[in-house]
């Protein structure tokens, strides 16, 4: 196993290509550096699609209502969907939209973050302050601008399995 700095705020996705490590942020955002690790211990982000992946911004993935039917589309709902948990209030703060970071997906309420992320491919400052910052890429970007394409991807890629690091 890794030697992750801080194994309880460590998230490790593994995709088609390899394992991605997250360090979470729960100084920053509690709330939904704990809700992550909650769907995480319990699964949920497994077989999940990348069902939003735009060149040069981001992917997004997370819905775990939507994002793990095999029939990919089914997947074009993917992206309105959350996790049966309440929806999380904004925890924005001055950490900025970098390449690798994680940011909560959400609808144009502010406060509707559920179980939804992305990862910054590129430095996305025109989102700070309007979006959750909750965690950064520390190993395996490699994978993540692998991720195929589109909206959606007409093959889309997959969080093989999420686990927290403590729990490996």
């Amino acid at each position: 196993m890794a030697d992750f700095k801080d194994p309880e705020n460590t998230i490790v996705m593994t995709l088609a290509g390899g394992e991605v490590h997250i360090e979470l942020l729960p100084d920053v955002a509690p709330l939904h550096s704990a809700r992550m690790k909650e769907l995480a211990r319990a699964g949920k982000y497994d077989n999940v699609a990348f069902h939003r992946v735009i060149d040069g911004f981001m992917a997004q993935t997370g819905d775990v209502a939507n994002g793990n039917m095999e029939d990919n589309f089914n997947i074009g709902r993917a992206g309105t969907g959350g996790s049966e948990l309440p929806d999380l209030p904004a925890e924005f703060s001055k950490l900025p939209h970098d390449r690798g970071t994680l940011g909560a997906a959400r609808s144009a309420n502010p406060n509707s973050a559920n179980s939804q992320f992305f990862i910054n491919f590129g430095d996305n400052h025109f989102l700070n302050g309007q979006y959750t910052v909750y965690g950064r890429v520390t190993s395996g970007m490699e994978h993540v601008d692998a991720i195929t394409r589109g909206e959606p991807p007409a093959s889309p890629d997959r969080m093989v399995t999420v686990r927290v690091a403590a729990d490996l």
